[in-house]
């Protein structure tokens, strides 16, 4: 670790933090967080936020919550230990909570083992050739709209369709669906923001029941017609764990099915514009990244640091306990915000700075229990996209900046206008 100054102390005013958040979901925040960022690590490594709880703006200190034991995610328990209850009764919040996201030991440690090493090195052996094939379509498409129309939105050709087609293939969802997933995924995610308004969690409602339709219909569907496939799979596997209880396996199988599919969308997504944004940019550095194709993992990684498709995650202290310095009683919840983290200087020199060749560390994927199940999948399929995007499109470059939905919690790009 490069240590770069010291970043300490812990008293801050109400309102600098609420401006904070305020500019983070403002345009130019969206555009360019990281002088939010910079600014919330001015305040300290832990920041008390205006209702209470911390967020957490230190590597390290991000670190030890994402991977520390004692440390959880807000499970029913917790919501239901809450003052007010009533807040997180929602639809919406309640259906992610029985998601993996949200539960912990012992029910957390029981589907992680049943799913294995879900997208080991065999798994995305088999994968590959059909995520080469997507690719090669997608951006067929791409060059199609290109010369028909001299520009093209990067998102809605390539990056959106990309993750869909590839978990989506390898669910066996028909992609006359795919539409009407990534439809609903973007409506219900609203519920997952930090203080979600009455309206976002009535869109969010809204789909939810449209997701809890699809999905159950799915698991159906499968268990009347099984296959050679993974959902099959996981229906042998609960059906056997719940042998005199259906209702309860398919409660797990629609859970598993849905968060699994749904996970792997926005974030991947938006990795994928950010990495087309941040290499095309610059003429220079894609050809440089070109002519040293062994470096697009480098590169990939350079990304996930430089603008994390994640802004913040959420634990709650399982004990009474200290995080750098500061006393943090049972049951608090601190807000880790992966952005501040991966360009926290003392970690990763001149951070502000983007960097093929940097090979520094970030959490974007998470730490401990809860590492991001789809990461290698994700690393995969832009492995494969950017390999071959270098390629085909020589003088790709952008016309103007993405723009971005203005969240406090999972980032996602709406548009990235490209042309030739």
């Amino acid at each position: 670790m490069t240590v770069v100054g010291d970043i300490r102390g812990t008293t801050t005013d109400r309102r600098a933090v609420i401006s904070l958040l305020r500019r983070l979901r403002s345009p130019e925040g969206q555009a360019n967080p990281l002088p939010v960022w910079a600014d919330f690590r001015a305040l300290g490594d832990v920041v008390p936020a205006p209702w209470g709880g911390y967020f957490v703006t230190g590597f390290e200190t991000c670190s030890q919550v994402l991977r520390g034991r004692n440390w959880l995610a807000p499970d029913f328990a917790w919501q239901e230990r809450r003052p007010d209850p009533e807040r997180w009764q929602a639809p919406a919040t309640r259906e992610m909570t029985r998601t993996l996201s949200r539960l912990n030991a012992p029910a957390h440690t029981c589907q992680r083992r049943a799913l294995g090493n879900l997208f080991d090195r065999r798994t995305l052996d088999a994968m590959r050739p059909a995520i080469a094939a997507h690719v090669t379509g997608l951006l067929d498409d791409l060059d199609q709209r290109l010369r028909e129309k001299g520009e093209a939105d990067f998102v809605s050709t390539v990056s959106e369709q990309l993750p869909i087609r590839t978990v989506g293939g390898w669910l066996g969802i028909p992609a006359e669906h795919h539409p009407h997933i990534l439809s609903f995924t973007h409506r219900q995610v609203h519920a997952q923001e930090l203080l979600p308004t009455k309206s976002e969690l009535a869109v969010s409602a809204e789909a939810t029941l449209e997701m809890r339709a699809f999905f159950t219909d799915l698991v159906r569907r499968r268990r009347a017609h099984p296959g050679n496939d993974v959902v099959t799979g996981w229906i042998h596997h609960w059906d056997a764990q719940y042998p005199d209880d259906r209702a309860a396996a398919d409660q797990v199988l629609y859970d598993l099915t849905m968060f699994i599919t749904i996970a792997s969308l926005e974030t991947t997504a938006t990795l994928l514009t950010n990495a087309v944004w941040f290499l095309t940019q610059d003429p220079a550095r894609a050809g440089w990244l070109r002519r040293h194709p062994e470096h697009i993992d480098d590169a990939i990684d350079e990304v996930l640091r430089y603008d994390p498709p994640i802004h913040l995650n959420s634990r709650v202290a399982a004990d009474d306990t200290v995080l750098a310095g500061v006393p943090v009683a049972r049951d608090t919840m601190v807000h880790v915000l992966y952005g501040a983290a991966n360009h926290d200087p003392r970690r990763n020199e001149r951070p502000h700075v983007f960097d093929i060749r940097r090979g520094g560390s970030h959490l974007t994927f998470g730490g401990g229990a809860h590492y991001c199940l789809g990461a290698a999948l994700a690393r995969l399929e832009a492995r494969l996209l950017l390999t071959r995007l270098l390629e085909r499109f020589s003088t790709l470059r952008p016309t103007a900046p993405p723009v971005y939905e203005p969240r406090m919690v999972f980032r996602r790009a709406t548009s990235l206008k490209v042309t030739t």
